[in-house]
């Protein structure tokens, strides 16, 4: 079977300076005078796994083991250091819900911005634009900017616009934890439909009953490497096992 997501010995290394400059002057002189050195971070070393269509994969991990840079990197909104990442479908990321409004915009603005910027046609978002609102709970709201918003109001309208077409590839980072319990319920209702008719879902999220009951497999990461993968129970009981030992 053909994957949709291919990834192909991934890493990311950063350079991490051992002091710290406040301006460029400040940063041209520390490196003339040969006092600027660098050591190398690897959020993620060397990765490779595949996701198949229709697939939920799980990724878990400690804060910090790279979940969110391999989302990153698989969104293509950062660029590896090393390695290949091969797409087969569209991908419609959950990164960072609201992350990308405009705050001077009202609510009704953002969706027609965010949806253009997904790629829809003013026409496709009139259609949609009632059935985003209504999902979002956000019908007193949806003239009011943004700045106004909460940030659990602006999470909930970045997931309705989001979610409200089924993509083919959809990446998930802790977007099911956003507004209130009957919300919560609302997505992940939504994400189980999305599975049902084939969306292929990579999800990242520190419920492991969930990530238990969702996911087909489960990739766990460590210090930016693959520590282990496969059926959700085997690799959630190394991760449990391995994080009560540490504690």
């Amino acid at each position: 079977m053909e994957p949709m997501i291919h990834l192909e010995n991934v890493s990311v290394r950063y350079k991490i300076p051992n002091v710290r400059v406040s301006s460029i002057k400040e940063y041209v002189v520390k490196l003339l005078q040969r006092k600027m050195f660098y050591h190398e971070f690897h959020a993620l070393n060397n990765v490779s796994l595949e996701v198949y269509a229709g697939e939920v994969f799980g990724l878990i991990g400690q804060n910090g083991a790279g979940k969110s840079t391999l989302l990153k990197v698989i969104a293509r909104v950062l660029r590896p250091t090393k390695g290949r990442v091969i797409l087969h479908g569209k991908i419609f990321p959950l990164l960072e819900l609201g992350a990308g409004f405009d705050p001077e915009l009202t609510g009704r603005e953002n969706i027609y911005l965010n949806s253009a910027i997904l790629g829809f046609s003013k026409k496709d978002i009139k259609s949609r634009f009632d059935r985003i609102v209504e999902f979002a709970g956000l019908q007193e709201f949806i003239d009011t900017p943004v700045r106004n918003y909460s940030t659990g109001m602006s999470s909930r309208l970045g997931f309705s616009v989001a979610t409200d077409v089924q993509p083919e590839i959809l990446i998930v980072d802790e977007a099911l934890s956003v507004g209130d319990t009957d919300f919560q319920k609302r997505c992940t209702d939504r994400i189980h439909t999305f599975r049902k008719n084939g969306t292929t879902i990579l999800l990242v999220s520190h419920d492991l009953s969930a990530v238990q009951t969702m996911c087909d497999r489960v990739a766990w990461l460590h210090h930016g490497e693959l520590k282990a993968m496969g059926k959700p129970d085997d690799v959630i009981a190394q991760y449990t096992q391995a994080s009560a030992s540490v504690a």
